[in-house]
C-alpha cells in the first residue's frame, strides 16, 4: 500500500467508501476493492489514540474508468453485515465537511423556536446549517434542539456561556450532540478534533448551508405614528376618552397652539374665542354705540353706582367698600306691627 497522502491521490481516479465496520482492516479493504480493478492506495483515517478508523475511507485505483467500474459494481456490497457505500471521490468533494461542533439544546422552552436558536446562538460563532427544534407530528416541540458550528472554538464557547442559563423561562441544557452511528458517543471528541484542525492547516473550508432569509431578519421598531392632540375639554364637556382607557395625556408640542373652542350655553362675552371687542368695549364709563333705530343712551349717571344706564352683564363689577348711597337718603323704617307681603 501506497504512503501518499489522502489529499495528493488523484482524485478522478479516487473512490469514497463509507459506513465501514470497526473490525475492516486496510488490507481488508485493499482485497475487495482489487477485484473492481488495480488498486494503487488504501487510506481510511485513523485516531490516534485508538488507532481505528473512522467508518470511511478512500481508495485510489490505476485511473479513472477502473474507479468508475468500482463505484458501480461495489455500491452496497455488505462487509460484516453493513451495506458500503463507494461513489466518486470528486463527486464527495460537493458534500460540505463535518467537524462534528453540533450541540444539543435541551429543557427548550415551548415559545423557543429556530429564530430564537439562530438569534441567541449566531453571537458565538458561524452555523453551519440552520438550527432544527424537534417537533411533533402537531409541529409543537418536543423541548430540545440542535445547532451546528463551523469550528470547535464557538461550540465550546457557546457551551461555556450557555449552559444553565434561561432561554424564555426556562434554564437550558446545552452540550455536544450525540454521533449518528448510535454507539452512545458524543462529538467534540479528541479525534474530531484533530482532523478539524488537519482540515484547517491545509485551507479544507467548511461549507455552510444558505440560512432561510426568515432567520435573517431583523425586527425593526416600527414608524411612530404623530402624536395625537388631546380633544378639546369644551367640546367634549370636561370628558377626555383617553383617560377612561388609561391612557395619560399627551403634551402638546412647543408652539403649538388649540383651535378655537366652540363655546356653549349662552353667548360669550366680547373677546372670547378671539372675538373682536366692539368699540369702547371694557373701558370705564364708555357705553357700545346704541342701536340704529333707537333713541341714543342716557348719559352716564352723575350721582354713583345704581344707574340702570351703568349696569351691563358683561362689565358688572363688585362696588368698592363704602360706596352706596349718602346716609341721608336711608328710608325710614317700617311702622309697628308692618309684616311684608301681607299689608296692614
Amino acid at each position: 500500500m501506497s504512503g501518499a497522502k489522502h489529499w495528493e491521490q488523484d482524485k478522478e481516479a479516487t473512490v469514497y467508501v463509507g459506513n465501514i465496520d470497526e473490525r475492516a482492516t486496510d488490507a481488508l479493504i485493499w482485497e475487495l476493492m482489487v477485484q473492481a480493478g488495480p488498486v494503487v492506495n488504501v487510506h481510511l483515517p485513523k485516531d490516534r489514540v485508538t488507532q481505528s478508523h473512522q467508518g470511511f475511507g478512500f481508495v485510489e485505483f490505476n485511473g479513472e474508468v477502473d474507479a468508475d467500474y468500482a463505484a458501480k459494481i461495489m455500491n452496497g456490497i455488505r462487509l460484516y453485515g453493513k451495506a458500503l457505500r463507494v461513489n466518486k471521490a470528486s463527486a464527495d468533494k460537493q458534500k460540505p465537511l463535518e467537524i462534528g461542533a453540533e450541540l444539543f439544546i435541551g429543557n427548550l422552552d415551548a415559545m423557543v423556536d429556530e429564530k430564537v436558536l439562530y438569534d441567541t446562538f449566531s453571537r458565538f460563532g458561524t452555523l453551519i446549517a440552520p438550527p432544527k427544534v424537534a417537533r411533533d407530528d402537531n409541529g409543537l416541540s418536543k423541548g430540545y434542539g440542535f445547532v451546528s458550528y463551523s469550528s470547535f472554538e464557538a461550540s465550546d464557547d457557546a457551551i461555556n456561556n450557555m449552559n444553565g442559563q434561561f432561554l424564555m423561562n426556562k434554564d437550558v441544557s446545552v452540550q455536544y450532540a450525540y454521533k449518528k452511528d448510535g454507539k452512545g458517543e458524543r462529538h467534540g471528541d479528541e479525534a474530531e478534533r484533530m482532523l478539524a484542525a488537519q482540515a484547517k492547516k491545509h485551507n479544507v473550508t467548511v461549507e455552510s448551508q444558505p440560512m432561510p432569509p426568515a432567520l435573517l431578519q431583523t425586527p425593526t421598531p416600527a414608524s411612530q405614528p404623530p402624536a395625537a392632540l388631546p380633544p378639546p375639554a369644551m367640546a367634549t364637556g370636561g370628558f377626555d376618552p383617553s383617560m377612561a382607557a388609561g391612557i395619560p395625556p399627551q403634551r402638546p408640542p412647543v408652539g403649538f397652539a388649540p383651535p378655537p373652542v366652540a363655546h356653549r350655553g349662552p353667548p360669550p362675552p366680547f373677546g372670547v374665542n378671539g372675538a373682536a371687542m366692539p368699540p369702547g368695549a371694557g373701558r370705564p364709563n364708555v357705553l357700545p354705540p346704541a342701536p340704529s333705530g333707537l333713541p341714543a343712551r342716557p348719559p352716564p349717571s352723575q350721582a354713583g353706582y345704581g344707574s340702570p344706564a351703568d349696569f351691563h352683564p358683561g362689565n358688572f363689577r363688585m362696588p368698592p367698600p363704602g360706596f352706596g348711597p349718602p346716609p341721608g337718603n336711608v328710608p325710614p323704617p317700617p311702622p309697628p306691627g308692618f309684616t311684608p307681603g301681607y299689608g296692614r
